[in-house]
């Protein structure tokens, strides 16, 4: 059974396969008894909106067999809610990621690093020429 950790970076690494934005994993241990880590991401449209959520749910299960327990609100609402118990993956469209604020309702917790992220990855190189 995976470890929320990687439960959270498979998720993160699945919307950014499908070209989700701004993917954030947020590290609320410690902080919130909710989840262990909120993975936040938003899509473009809504049948972008539709196929991050498809995709990470699937995907996820077949690499590392883990199906979430429930998934909430609909393309039409503008925020899909997968609850894997310990990770809770928010995906937004852009019309409401700043609405909702969630970063901003957690800014005490940190940031978890996705290597695989070309902006992290730009940011390490930059950091390492200097």
């Amino acid at each position: 059974m995976p470890d929320a950790l990687t439960i959270a970076k498979t998720c993160a690494k699945y919307a950014d396969e499908i070209q989700a934005e701004d993917i954030v994993v947020l590290d609320l241990r410690g902080i919130s008894s909710l989840a262990d880590y909120f993975v936040v991401c938003t899509a473009t449209s809504l049948p972008h909106l539709k196929a991050v959520g498809r995709d990470i749910r699937h995907k996820t299960e077949e690499e590392i067999g883990e199906a979430p327990r429930s998934s909430e609100g609909e393309a039409s609402s503008l925020w899909l809610v997968i609850d894997y118990v310990d990770v809770v993956v928010h995906v937004f469209h852009e019309e409401k990621r700043d609405l909702y604020a969630i970063e901003d309702l957690w800014s005490d917790a940190p940031h978890v690093p996705l290597d695989f992220l070309p902006e992290r990855a730009e940011a390490s190189s930059e950091e390492n020429a200097s």
